[in-house]
């Protein structure tokens, strides 16, 4: 779901450039295969112009009538008929360059097809634009005529990063038979309900919506885009793009001011924009309506037919669910196959930034070592096995999960995911009714409270809690995902801050982080927010995770149930992901407020349609944790 001006189309050919890491049973690329990540542009385009049979704008028919533009790039040295490396995107396609441009070169190298397709709606593609680009007919279709042509070997395989791996989760439910194996990397926007996580395609976090669709929408969404006329001949089609590209330059908005805009629904039509894609969304009250179950998305009632490598980061948008759609994969596959070959790869970068990877790795402030993971060996290695047939260049024996642990910065394996070693541990909230900031009396311990007083705060909507860093992307640039310091809102009266003492030996954790609060309001409805964060011995404290959760939709994402006054409610949050070493002399901290703004759209307290009001109310919110009412968050702490 990736920003369009960020240029990220094809993130993974980056990749190749990345420095090489030994990964059990893979050859030595560098002995077989040429390293083209120093090569020139001009230098990959002859090569592919002298290795490839090249077919651009050719328009493959669907089962309505609509084609959709494919440019196909063959081997011309194949023998006989070849495995295809298939992406599908909604962004600019017309010209191969940078990182697509050494991807198409590296398959042609390997023996592969490299095939690349618009979705319908997008640049030379007919028919009308929807997030996802129907992957249930049109990616089953598509699957369908590359498998018939005659240079196919039947077999293919998808990939790519962001919307180029969004479409692939709900094709992988269709078990179409040409589909051999998907590389999904950062694929979060394409999930709809997986076990907690109903965030509808990053629409939501805890029934909360985020800032960031609606800010790339602004990008993508097209309602009046050029188009060419249809019916026209290859050879017109292919001369028409050699100097258009169909790709109109919208004004430039600085996102950093437009976010305040209130009401959030009129975000965009402020902006002069049609009514379109954004506004239809927003239209939906609730995480579970029943439109989203109707589109693209992919949903936990479906089943899963082909292997997979996963790839994803602690510091993107949608980790949480990425990870439980993994696991999900491996208890509802079709069959043996789909089952039992789901492999996981996180590291500690942002979203689609796998190719940053290496020696000295940093994110936001936190300088995390040696990093360095070889992803495109990795990718090319899975492709060999399930679409060639090669068992040995990506043995069965392969970790399932290979995580990157912060803290020691070492990658570790798992046969699964949390690791079995992982258990449950409560770290319960103290306090002596002062834990407003980072000079309040909050603390965490292992050990249950008493009868403590509650902690009060106030949450104005005019004033929310500024985001610092952790997961998000394709933003315009409002946050900057990463591992940084939240010092600043710590010291806000508005942020309970709770801190353990120093640790004196390490605390290992990697999974996912429950949090439990019992809370109040005197507000019909208002957000609660937590942040979990690693002190350093010089009190510099690094985010891990966030989650957030819109009070009314405690019983239910289906229905809303507004509070009363005086009242207490438990809130069982939308679980954190992360893997973490706590390290002696460091601090666990938590962090509870009511806003994580620009990140998430700040809920006006009134108890209405938040995205259509520009007033608001200010809320007076306590937590409390007495024996009877903890508040805790739930460690996977491992043990070794």
């Amino acid at each position: 779901m990736k920003r369009i001006a960020a240029a990220c189309l094809f993130a993974l050919a980056a990749l190749a450039s990345a420095p090489a890491m030994p990964q059990a049973g893979i050859g030595d690329e560098q002995s077989v295969f040429t390293d083209y990540s120093k090569w020139s542009p001009q230098a990959l385009e002859t090569e592919l112009k002298n290795r490839a049979v090249i077919e651009k704008k050719v328009l493959m028919p669907m089962r309505d009538g609509i084609s959709l533009s494919t440019d196909i790039y063959r081997p011309k040295d194949a023998s006989g008929p070849v495995p295809i490396i298939f992406v599908r995107t909604p962004y600019n396609m017309n010209t191969l360059q940078g990182s697509g441009l050494r991807q198409a070169v590296e398959a042609i190298d390997r023996g592969y097809a490299y095939v690349l397709q618009n979705e319908r709606g997008r640049y030379f593609s007919e028919g009308k634009f929807e997030i996802l680009g129907h992957p249930r007919t049109d990616g089953y279709d598509a699957l369908t005529w590359l498998a018939d042509q005659s240079w196919s070997n039947k077999k293919v395989g998808t990939l790519g990063c962001s919307s180029t791996a969004e479409w692939q989760l709900q094709l992988a439910a269709t078990n179409h038979p040409a589909h051999a194996a998907m590389v999904p990397m950062a694929s979060g926007a394409g999930i709809g309900r997986v076990g907690e996580f109903h965030e509808q395609g990053n629409w939501y976090r805890g029934g909360v919506p985020r800032v960031l669709f609606s800010i790339w929408l602004y990008g993508v969404d097209n309602p009046l885009r050029a188009q060419i006329p249809e019916g026209l001949d290859p050879e017109t089609r292919q001369h028409l793009s050699a100097y258009s590209d169909l790709n109109p330059k919208k004004p430039d908005v600085t996102w950093a001011k437009q976010v305040w805009h209130l009401p959030f629904a009129d975000l965009l039509t402020s902006l002069g924009e049609p009514r379109g894609t954004n506004e239809e969304l927003i239209a939906r009250a609730k995480p579970d309506d029943p439109a989203w179950f109707k589109g693209g998305l992919y949903h936990d009632n479906e089943s899963w037919g082909v292997p997979a490598l996963w790839y994803n980061s602690w510091y993107d948008v949608s980790i949480g669910p990425n990870l439980a759609l993994f696991n999900h994969a491996t208890r509802k596959g079709v069959d043996a196959e789909a089952r039992d070959n789901q492999y996981a790869i996180v590291g500690p970068s942002v979203h689609c930034a796998f190719a940053t990877l290496g020696p000295g790795f940093k994110s936001g402030d936190r300088e995390l070592g040696d990093a360095t993971f070889d992803v495109n060996a990795q990718v090319w290695a899975f492709f060999d096995r399930f679409l060639k047939g090669e068992a040995d260049r990506f043995p069965s024996a392969t970790p399932k999960v290979r995580y990157f642990t912060m803290g020691d910065n070492q990658w570790k394996s798992s046969a699964q995911w949390p690791p079995k070693e992982a258990k449950e541990t409560r770290l319960y909230l103290h306090s002596n009714g002062k834990a407003n900031s980072v000079f309040g009396d909050g603390k965490l311990s292992f050990s249950a409270p008493g009868n403590e007083p509650a902690d009060t705060f106030v949450y104005d909507p005019k004033t929310p809690v500024q985001t610092i860093g952790g997961g998000d992307c394709c933003n315009g640039g409002v946050v900057v995902p990463g591992a940084y310091d939240q010092r600043p809102v710590e010291v806000r009266h508005d942020v309970l801050v709770y801190t353990s003492d120093p640790l004196t030996e390490k605390v290992s954790i990697a999974g996912f982080v429950d949090a439990v609060l019992h809370v109040s309001s005197d507000a019909k409805d208002t957000d609660f927010a937590v942040k979990l964060v690693d002190v350093a011995p010089d009190g510099t404290a690094y985010i891990l995770d966030d989650t957030i959760f819109r009070a009314r939709f405690r019983g239910g994402y289906d229905r809303e149930v507004l509070m009363e006054k005086g009242k207490t409610y438990k809130i069982d949050f939308t679980p954190m992901s992360t893997a973490n070493d706590f390290l002696p002399g460091h601090r666990i901290r938590v962090e509870i407020t009511s806003s994580n703004f620009p990140k998430f759209v700040r809920n006006m307290n009134t108890g209405g349609r938040n995205e259509f009001e520009k007033d608001g109310k200010v809320a007076t919110n306590q937590v409390k944790h007495t024996a009877s009412q903890p508040s805790y968050l739930v460690l996977p702490v491992i043990s070794r």
